[in-house]
């Protein structure tokens, strides 16, 4: 599309903007403790597609809204006036729901509101002795609003804004973080590449004298279909705030536990990325793997099995509705089960 001198000079600015504030997020991270928080269930998708692609991607473009939770670039105005629902049965008696709206505001940008609800069950209470005085409840709860806009025919960029509530018994806290996402698509050769930067900010009202860290974290992502078949690769890299990330390995539980750490360069290298493929035979239909290494190995060597680190997924699309569903084991005692649907009131009536 023709545009004159001034469009071109403001798209421009637009793009170096995004650019720029991404770098500076990007470097900031980079100082950021990778320690666990209060706060690692940010990182659980929402998404059933991208959690059975090994529940870590911010590159693959999408009509439904769910996939941009994310990486907010990868929402559009294409999302039409769409509701998704997801449900997601995880370990033990935890459980994790969310609803997320998006519609387009123009040609060029799009809008996205959700609510996402994270319930662990109920737990016993134990006074100072050890002996048992009750139960009590832990919930976290994430309100989201995202933004997208086309800095030109390739390439957008995206915000998320989050508030962030945690309730545990009598404890409470409150935190705001935010998303930046870039995307790059070509269209013709179905080539998506995009950087993110997640969960940048902090509590505002902590638990106690404690302060707990949102887990920030740098991705980059790659997506491409193979012109000779109707399969779609995808390579992820997350973690990028920290280099080493050692994992301890302790036998297969046949003796003694010998206790080894690796922290080689391979290990730390394929514990930084997430492999995926999908094979996508037409618009309605899809089916997928991932392969996480670090879910793989975060797990002891003896309480996995063989396809621990593996994930898969597959969904139906019609006019106006579809629905996802997607399955992982991390260990032998913990399967996980995740469903997505998804209406677009657009083509619903139409």
């Amino acid at each position: 599309m023709f545009m004159n001198k001034a469009a071109s000079k403001a798209l421009k600015s637009k793009f170096i903007a995004m650019v720029a504030a991404i770098a500076v997020a990007s470097f900031s991270c980079a100082f950021a403790d990778d320690g666990s928080t209060a706060y690692n269930f940010l990182d659980v998708t929402q998404s059933s597609r991208i959690y059975g692609l090994g529940g870590v991607n911010v590159s693959i473009v999408d009509d439904n809204v769910m996939t941009s939770d994310q990486n907010p670039a990868l929402l559009g105005p294409e999302v039409g006036k769409q509701v998704g629902l997801s449900y997601m049965r995880y370990m033990g008696g935890t459980n994790f729901a969310s609803v997320r709206y998006g519609m387009g505001l123009t040609e060029h940008s799009a809008f996205a509101v959700g609510v996402r609800y994270y319930g662990y069950g109920n737990m016993t209470a134990t006074d100072v002795t050890g002996q048992t005085v009750g139960t009590f409840s832990a919930s976290d709860i994430a309100v989201t609003l995202g933004y997208s806009h086309d800095i030109t025919d390739r390439l957008r960029g995206g915000i998320n804004l989050k508030l962030i509530t945690s309730s545990y018994d009598q404890y409470s806290a409150l935190a705001l973080g935010t998303d930046l996402g870039i995307n790059y698509y070509n269209d013709e050769e179905d080539t998506s590449v995009s950087l993110a930067v997640s969960n940048l900010g902090g509590q505002i009202k902590r638990f106690d004298e404690s302060y707990d860290r949102l887990p920030i974290d740098v991705r980059l992502g790659f997506s491409r279909t193979l012109s000779a078949a109707p399969l779609r690769l995808s390579v992820t890299a997350f973690n990028l705030t920290k280099w080493h990330l050692p994992y301890t390995d302790v036998g297969d539980g046949t003796a003694t536990p010998e206790f080894e750490t690796k922290d080689t360069f391979a290990s730390n290298l394929f514990r930084h990325l997430v492999f995926a493929a999908e094979v996508i035979p037409n618009d309605n239909f899809y089916i997928g793997l991932g392969y996480n290494y670090k879910n793989r190995t975060d797990m002891s060597t003896y309480s996995r099995s063989f396809v621990s680190g593996f994930s898969a997924t597959a969904g139906f699309n019609a006019r106006g509705f579809s629905i996802g569903a997607a399955i992982a084991q991390h260990h032998t005692g913990a399967t996980t089960f995740m469903v997505n649907l998804s209406f677009d009131f657009n083509e619903l009536i139409r």
